[in-house]
């Protein structure tokens, strides 16, 4: 089974504590430093979808992608219920990303980028956005960090709800750098009886270092790298860094 195909319908659910209003307020601060207006926003790995509908109903024009079928399903859902100017949905992959036209700033959120597991992902990756962002403008991500994945090494989750059980099993490989979500997720029916799925997820522990050559290669300059949501330096024991790069302005003749 594909990666979220289970997971999509119980997703937002499973994650009310991510706190989507404080992250959205944080990234509007970020685009007030700017060095040109930001007016469209592409959503990289956009998920169910929150991030782009809060945004858009903050004024921002967005664009949002995901390689996931029934995540983007969960997303439009969603964005059918905002009164004007909802997000434009694409099924693209991270590594695929292909754009009618450059956007203001790129944001890319709760560690999708984690899910580059191959150095030549994350360069394309890294490639496209810089192709499809404007001349001056920024590309805001966040990565679960090194400390984070390895502390996760075979350890149990679990979240729940009413009508969905889920847990999550934890693997870390050292020689790999990465980290393996082994997800069971059982689902109430409406006959009372419950349907049980299994997914599998992988997350790559990548070091600030292999972050800022990759970004650097692709042509990123002024990169930032702070603690979650704030401007200060990371701890040692920093659970999730928000990384900040810029598209040089184009020189004039």
């Amino acid at each position: 089974m594909s990666r979220y195909q289970a997971l999509a319908a119980s997703y937002d659910d499973l994650t009310v504590d991510v706190g989507y209003r404080c992250r959205a307020d944080y990234l509007e601060r970020l685009f007030r430093k700017s060095a040109i207006p930001v007016r469209t926003v592409l959503d990289l790995a956009c998920g169910t979808g929150t991030m782009a509908c809060l945004l858009a109903q903050r004024g921002y024009a967005v664009v949002a992608t995901d390689a996931s079928e029934e995540m983007l399903t969960q997303a439009m859902t969603k964005a059918a219920a905002l009164p004007e100017r909802p997000p434009l949905f694409l099924h693209q992959s991270m590594a695929r990303l292909r754009l009618l036209e450059p956007v203001d700033a790129v944001i890319c959120t709760l560690d999708a980028i984690n899910y580059l597991t191959r150095p030549a992902e994350l360069q394309e990756t890294f490639r496209r956005v810089f192709r499809w962002l404007r001349p001056g403008g920024q590309f805001i991500f966040d990565v679960n960090t090194p400390y984070k994945l390895r502390r996760m090494d075979r350890q149990i989750y679990m979240d729940e709800t009413e009508e969905s059980l889920c847990v999550w099993r934890t693997f870390f490989s050292e020689k790999r750098q990465v980290c393996t979500y082994q997800v069971d997720l059982f689902s109430l029916r409406p006959d009372g009886a419950w349907d049980r799925s299994f997914e599998e997820h992988r997350e790559r522990a990548w070091t600030e270092e292999e972050l800022r050559q990759a970004l650097a290669e692709a042509g990123f300059q002024a990169v930032k790298l702070t603690g979650d949501l704030t401007s200060r330096p990371p701890k040692p024991e920093e659970d999730r860094w928000i990384i900040t790069a810029v598209r040089p302005a184009e020189k004039r003749n």
